[in-house]
């Protein structure tokens, strides 16, 4: 090879392959560092995009698995309060039988039916006032569930078509969200509407002639209103939606993804003297007196019935905390399982990278010293001149 002092190649290909050893060395000091492998998206583009969506995926179901504890939270805490209905009730049956018996005069009866009017009073005070952070838990006989609203649309199907004009106004909080029909919209596009809107994020279903809004969130001031144009009735009678009565506990939960999202739904029920229901079977303590005998046997037969209904009441909520609870552990366990699919891909090898770190530095401190070597090379041209 000739003799030259234009360029010295040796000393080029030294300070190229230093600089690939630096980089590696520094790449090696980021994760160690961080602990991650993926510091920035050119480490690994796919696998950054893999690992922010699993590292969304936990976030959510982090959230969701609070969610259903506080689901469980208010359930216990209305099943708490129907526990205390269940013993004013037994209370109230001691007072009926006693006062259902011929042995008690009027007078005593009176006294006693001072104290199940007092019975009466404190269950209503326990429906109204039993809360779970800051809203009720049970709604009184005449309140809306303003949760859900629903109303009867029997004639419609979701290929109905709507009247160009007719407007639905879904609000919740301050959010509020506007569907305006058009010459083509169906009840289906109206369904569809509501579903993806996020402002107010309401959930439309039109099931068995009913046309059911509902609030996940269950913020307690839920509201409809249907305009028509022209007095037609192609929204039927949900113009001026009626409320269904009894609380409900709408849990949502989701691993943020529209797909692998849910609602579990735990109905409460209103609670008061004169609305002590499981489902149809329907009794009222509110007209009930115990001034004579055989006012104080009916009321005894209603008193009953009470009982059960709270009782099977209770099984719907404890039912209800038992599959919260289940979700609970599935949720969890999901979150485990996709911590350590993102561990996987994004957290660093310590092991790999000490040895990397080692490797490295030697090599760096080596290609100091053939750069060094290769510019002194060069020097023993001068010798030629000497």
């Amino acid at each position: 090879m000739a003799l030259s002092i234009l360029n010295n190649i040796p000393s080029i290909a030294a300070q190229n392959q230093l600089a690939i050893t630096g980089a590696g060395l520094q790449q090696t000091l980021f994760r160690l560092s961080s602990g991650s492998r993926i510091n920035s998206g050119a480490d690994d583009a796919a696998g950054l995009a893999i690992a922010d969506g699993l590292r969304a995926n936990i976030t959510a179901l982090t959230q969701s698995s609070r969610n259903a504890n506080d689901g469980v939270g208010k359930l216990q805490v209305a099943d708490g309060a129907l526990a205390q209905v269940t013993n004013l009730l037994n209370r109230a049956v001691t007072l009926a039988t006693e006062a259902s018996t011929g042995t008690v005069s009027n007078a005593q009866r009176t006294a006693l039916d001072s104290e199940f009017t007092a019975i009466k009073s404190e269950i209503d005070r326990i429906g109204q006032k039993t809360t779970f952070n800051g809203t009720q838990v049970f709604l009184d006989a005449t309140g809306p569930n303003l949760n859900t609203l629903t109303g009867s649309v029997t004639s419609l199907t979701l290929t109905s078509a709507l009247t160009s004009g007719d407007t639905f106004i879904v609000s919740a909080g301050a959010a509020t969200f506007t569907f305006t029909a058009t010459g083509t919209s169906t009840v289906a596009d109206l369904l569809n509407a509501v579903n993806s809107d996020a402002t107010v994020g309401a959930k439309a279903t039109l099931t068995g002639g009913f046309l059911t809004i509902s609030d996940p969130l269950g913020r307690g001031n839920l509201s409809v209103t249907g305009t028509e144009t022209g007095g037609s009735s192609d929204l039927g009678s949900f113009a001026n939606p009626t409320a269904s009565l009894g609380a409900t506990t709408n849990i949502f939960l989701s691993d943020s993804t529209s797909g692998g999202a849910s609602t579990i739904v735990v109905s409460v029920g209103g609670l008061s003297s004169s609305e002590l229901d499981n489902g149809s079977n329907h009794v009222t303590l509110s007209t009930d007196l115990l001034t004579s005998d055989v006012a104080a046997q009916a009321a005894l037969s209603d008193i009953n019935q009470a009982i059960a209904n709270v009782a099977g009441k209770r099984g719907g909520i404890g039912a209800g905390i038992n599959r919260l609870q289940s979700a609970v552990s599935v949720i969890n366990n999901q979150t485990q399982n996709l911590t350590a699919a993102q561990d996987g891909i994004r957290a660093a090898d310590i092991a790999q990278e000490v040895a990397n770190i080692t490797k490295f530095s030697i090599l760096n401190q080596t290609g100091i010293s053939a750069l060094a070597q290769a510019n002194q090379a060069q020097q023993s041209v001068l010798k030629l001149l000497q």
